[in-house]
């Protein structure tokens, strides 16, 4: 048995499927960039580089739908917030938008990958009974044990102005026989069951809507989240940069004349003799 050699080893040590990359040449996914580059939509290539191959054009379209959707939320937002807050403090673009990325977890961004997951218990659970009763099911568990649903209800909007566009194109791609439907019953069955006996609805939001098209596609509930952070960062870079624009130095959380109530205890004196 030969013992490979320090050149095959290192080789090795770094392997890839997705990219080839030699003198004169590059080639992702096996296919030449000089090919890709005018011919395939930045959507497509992101399907392609981390699913192998490029969608159809029915599966890059609501792609690309879900990641237009989710690209900004105004500078109420977080990642929003503290990227432009990062670039007044001198540092450069990459390092603010980093800044805002680093953000996005569990609390802040994290909801979509949190949905898919949800969903996917919901048809496992509808293969013994049907997707209604699933949802009705797995609902009433989290509300049983205090839980927050994920993906659905905003806390800005009575009713997220991307719901409906990003539910209307699933539907189209499962009539043209593109998706399956199935996310989108099951997300729509826990929609209906969290509005029994309520007045007020409480509909689904960018992260259930998002979290449909993803599990539609077939994406894995982290990849999820990981295509809501390229998503979101276009946002997080427009923000830094208008805030380069501007100019201003260090700025804080809220306007320089307005101070943080202070709730401590009042002025006071160190004891006589306490002193170090």
């Amino acid at each position: 048995m030969s013992t490979p050699s320090t050149d095959d080893e290192a080789a090795e040590y770094w392997s890839t499927s997705i990219s080839r990359i030699r003198p004169g040449e590059i080639a992702l996914r096996g296919y030449p960039i000089e090919q890709l580059i005018g011919r395939v939509s930045f959507a497509s290539t992101i399907w392609m580089m981390v699913r192998g191959d490029l969608p159809t054009p029915g599966q890059a379209d609501l792609l690309e739908a879900a990641l237009v959707a989710a690209v900004d939320h105004g500078p109420q937002a977080p990642s929003i917030a503290s990227a432009r807050m990062a670039v007044t403090c001198g540092v450069g673009l990459n390092n603010a938008v980093a800044t805002g990325v680093n953000l996005l977890g569990d609390v802040h961004g994290g909801a979509g990958q949190q949905c898919m997951t949800f969903l996917a218990e919901v048809l496992e659970r509808a293969a013994d009974t049907d997707v209604d009763a699933a949802a009705r099911a797995l609902v009433d568990e989290y509300r049983e044990h205090g839980r927050h649903i994920p993906g659905f209800g905003h806390r800005f909007h009575p009713r997220d102005p991307r719901r409906d566009v990003l539910v209307g194109l699933v539907e189209e791609a499962r009539d043209q026989g593109v998706v399956s439907g199935q996310a989108l019953a099951a997300g729509l069955a826990v929609e209906a069951v969290l509005a029994e006996g309520r007045s007020r609805p409480v509909p689904m939001n960018i992260d259930g809507a998002t979290a449909i098209v993803y599990s539609e596609l077939g994406f894995a509930a982290e990849m999820g989240r990981g295509l809501f952070v390229l998503s979101r960062g276009v946002g997080i870079l427009a923000h830094a940069w208008e805030e380069r624009q501007a100019g201003v130095r260090i700025k804080g959380p809220v306007p320089r004349s307005v101070l943080p109530r202070y709730t401590g205890p009042e002025l006071r004196d160190v004891p006589a003799g306490d002193e170090r």
